[in-house]
């Protein structure tokens, strides 16, 4: 068993179709059917159901989708060990929230320092990047701390206060209360406060709309289509120009902690070793926040 067999395993698992998962690795299709064969071959079992709208894993490849990942995660720590701990190199995937007001200063700095590393970043909500830091699939991330869970390492970066936001012409609390909520998808720390906030005060909220990117959220809110829940210091200069209002609340729903989180069980490798020591020395520095929205 090769570790090309199990990525081209993973890849039909994920696509579902030998055609969609040979055009994703750029294989042609006889040689992804002959190597899922082989793998079936080998390990003595069938991997997939092949049925007419392509094909689903069985319950043996459901098992070996588990192993498959940790034996390719070992394979790519193995490799991130490797390089020179005074010139870091190679792969550093980051997860983070997309309010981090200080992200990319500390991106820069790192990237400018250490050119050979391959810095890739995502966004998401807190529970979402939490997983995939716990899954092996990110290096790290930025997220509002939501508990400490066992297998994860956390690294305070910095504590920001949460404020309710609305339009100009919504000036107390009792307008707010029939505006729709606009947020990110469950699993976001700041809909985890303002949901609590809202329990504690017998509130229903009256629609709670989804959003995909924080500019749509903040636009939004500024025509006057809903209120959001976000950290001061990404909308202070919208406040400045008077294009939203912010009411503040209790600091138990407010005072919100970032963090970057690590898996504890993982070796530290000098990308991300370095990556840590970038975050302090860019976490104290003042610094004008860049506007979200202009």
């Amino acid at each position: 068993m090769e570790f090309k067999d199990l990525e081209i395993f993973q890849m039909v698992a994920q696509k579902g179709t030998i055609t969609e998962a040979a055009k994703a690795l750029n294989y042609v299709q006889s040689n992804v059917t002959s190597r899922i064969r082989k793998l079936e071959v080998e390990l003595n079992t069938p991997l997939f159901n092949r049925h007419h709208r392509g094909m689903s894993l069985t319950p043996e490849g459901k098992k070996l989708i588990v192993y498959s990942d940790k034996i390719l995660s070992l394979k790519n720590e193995m490799k991130k060990v490797l390089p020179s701990k005074d010139e870091p190199s190679g792969k550093l995937e980051i997860g983070s929230v997309e309010t981090v007001i200080k992200l990319p200063y500390i991106l820069s700095a790192y990237n400018k320092k250490y050119s050979n590393v391959e810095l890739s970043l995502i966004t998401g909500v807190t529970e979402n990047l939490q997983e995939k830091v716990l899954n092996h699939q990110l290096d790290g991330a930025f997220i509002t701390e939501n508990g400490q869970h066992p297998d994860l390492v956390y690294h305070d970066v910095f504590q920001e206060e949460l404020v309710i936001i609305s339009d100009i012409a919504s000036t107390s609390f009792e307008q707010l209360k029939d505006k729709p909520v606009l947020c990110f998808s469950k699993g976001c720390g700041y809909r985890a406060r303002l949901e609590a906030w809202y329990k504690d005060q017998n509130i229903t909220p009256a629609k709670v709309m989804e959003f995909g990117t924080l500019e749509t959220i903040l636009s939004s809110v500024s025509i006057g289509l809903g209120i959001t829940f976000i950290p001061k210091s990404a909308v202070s200069h919208l406040e400045k120009k008077g294009r939203i209002k912010c009411h503040h609340l209790p600091d138990t729903y407010s005072k919100i902690n970032t963090v970057f989180i690590r898996r504890s069980d993982t070796y530290l490798t000098s990308t991300i070793e370095r990556f840590l020591e970038t975050i302090e020395l860019v976490k104290d520095e003042s610094i004008e926040p860049q506007p979200f929205l202009t």
